[in-house]
């Protein structure tokens, strides 16, 4: 810890003052729109704060953010962490009983939300039982009340939030304090929210900067969206500590990926697996040539990936982690081979691969990982609202991932699979349960099992097989039609087989490694390619 800032100076607002007074006027975050420096960035958030807590939001209060991308969710973050407020981040895609759910979960009063994502939360008026206050982002200038559904709650609107400009002293939040209560997809229940501290949401930041070896110097380019922490801290925070440039795009697109590297000067990124296969299976371009790409951080490496160093001229680091766990593996740029996950950070994690008695597996043969810290408060505090659930993570004093791994001889690791039946989608964690369980609400169907079929994109698709009911037929584009505006597009099946019944337990429970090793048949529906 010696070569960083003591754990008593982690937190947002902290690192954010210190690099107002020390790179004032220096770029902290590029936009379309515009280009904000640190010193401008602390001002807006004293003052949204200010505004903040004229609602009455304490400390430890928990508030939902429901926001694209750009300066609105980077501002009430950095706003909720300066009074020690915990910040809710909801994907934007979210609909139906899973955006319900969150956001009843998370038991905030107040949600900060664009006029686009509107109509998913009233679609769920009725089910939401806190939730007395939406602060509306955008389109707020003509929309003079909320939809009927909504008018319980009262209307705030953002931008005169931001205009507060109070001399009032705002809490100093400890290292130790909860900042962000962080929903990742379960999978035998609904979501649980991760309660992060500042202690960790700095570390995972610094993770990510030391293995892209970042600087003040570099320009970061961030794909990824900023409810995530792979957007917010691995991009984001992870600037704001060395001083670096971060650009955010309005999205990853194929398209546009080099022409903004080239017009931003960027040298660093951050992908999904998923996203550098499909940049390295592009034809080659002229913008691609002249990139100023140096360093990126690939998870999980594509099996190419030494040709698409070369290709693109750059260097690749790995990592593995996840919400709870942070990120306690390193691969630094000279990679073992193209499918290891690094080695442990050792300075301040350890792994243990183990068997179902948690015992440790020896080289060579898979377990699942099981996480600890040498370091305190850098991993999570338990699950939001959910002892039960952080009793069962921490067994025998050790985070239980849920993931697959095995190390070799030289202490390097590889992610084998998950052990549940969580899926993993263009970088999406989605539960198999809750998508079952709006695939069950179909008139048509009796019961259903939803599996992941590997992708040619690095990662998971999701599969439904279906049992009807008697008598009933089915028209998968009509199961479409009917799934889509109940979830995000994400979770939707690409795959869908109907079968008389499921394999099953004696005592009842479907065996879905059954389902798996059967995988895609002559009879499956793919909605890609029909």
């Amino acid at each position: 810890m010696s070569q960083h800032e003591p754990r008593t100076g982690q937190t947002l607002a902290q690192v954010l003052e210190k690099r107002a007074a020390t790179l004032a006027d220096k770029a902290w975050i590029v936009t379309p729109g515009e280009t904000v420096t640190f010193a401008q960035m602390a001002l807006r958030a004293t003052r949204l704060a200010y505004g903040f807590r004229t609602l009455q939001i304490d400390a430890g209060d928990t508030v939902l953010l429901m926001l694209p991308d750009g300066l609105p969710i980077l501002l009430a973050w950095c706003a909720l962490a300066k009074f020690g407020a915990i910040e809710v981040p909801v994907n934007t895609r979210l609909r139906g009983n899973v955006l319900a759910h969150i956001v009843n979960d998370s038991r905030a009063s107040t949600i900060v939300v664009h006029g686009d994502y509107l109509p998913q939360l009233t679609q769920v008026a009725e089910q939401l039982r806190y939730l007395r206050r939406v602060v509306l982002v955008e389109g707020d200038a003509v929309m003079q009340m909320l939809p009927g559904e909504l008018r319980h709650c009262d209307l705030v609107r953002f931008g005169d939030l931001c205009d507060v400009d109070e001399q009032a002293a705002l809490a100093d939040p400890s290292y130790r304090g909860i900042t962000a209560v962080m929903y990742t997809s379960g999978t035998t229940g609904p979501s649980k929210g991760v309660m992060i501290t500042h202690a960790h949401a700095y570390e995972y930041a610094l993770g990510v900067a030391e293995s892209l070896e970042l600087r003040e110097s570099d320009v970061y380019y961030n794909p990824l969206p900023l409810f995530h922490i792979a957007g917010q801290w691995a991009a984001v925070y992870a600037c704001l500590i060395t001083g670096a440039t971060v650009v955010l795009p309005p999205a990853f697109t194929l398209d546009g990926f080099w022409a903004d590297v080239q017009r931003h000067r960027a040298t660093c990124t951050f992908l999904l697996g998923a996203m550098a296969n499909w940049l390295y299976r592009q034809s080659p371009s002229e913008a691609e040539r002249n990139n100023t790409m140096q360093r990126m951080l690939v998870v999980p490496l594509l099996p190419e990936i030494e040709d698409f160093k070369r290709r693109f001229d750059c260097l690749v680091s790995t990592t593995w982690g996840s919400t709870e766990i942070n990120v306690p593996t390193r691969s630094s740029f000279e990679l073992a081979n193209n499918k290891t996950c690094g080695y442990v950070a050792s300075d301040r994690y350890q792994v243990r691969i183990v068997d179902e008695n948690d015992e440790e597996c020896p080289p060579g043969v898979p377990g699942e990982a099981a996480v600890r810290a040498h370091e305190p408060w850098i991993l999570m505090a338990g699950y939001w609202n959910n002892p039960e659930a952080t009793v069962h993570a921490w067994r025998n004093q050790w985070v239980r991932t849920g993931d697959m791994l095995m190390r070799d001889e030289s202490g390097n690791l590889y992610f084998v699979d998950r052990l549940n039946d969580a899926i993993r989608r263009r970088g999406e964690n989605i539960s198999s349960m809750e998508v079952e369980a709006e695939l069950n609400a179909h008139p048509a169907v009796l019961e259903s099992a939803v599996i992941p079929i590997a992708s040619e994109h690095t990662e998971q698709d999701v599969m439904a097989v279906l049992v009807l009911r008697e008598g009933a037929d089915l028209d998968v584009p009509d199961m479409l039609e009917f799934l889509e505006p109940r979830m995000a597009k994400f979770m939707v099946p690409r795959y869908f087989d109907v079968v008389p019944e499921l394999p099953k337990t004696q005592t009842g429970k479907i065996q879905k490694f059954a389902l798996r090793e059967r995988g895609l048949t002559p009879t499956t529906w793919d909605r890609e390619v029909r």
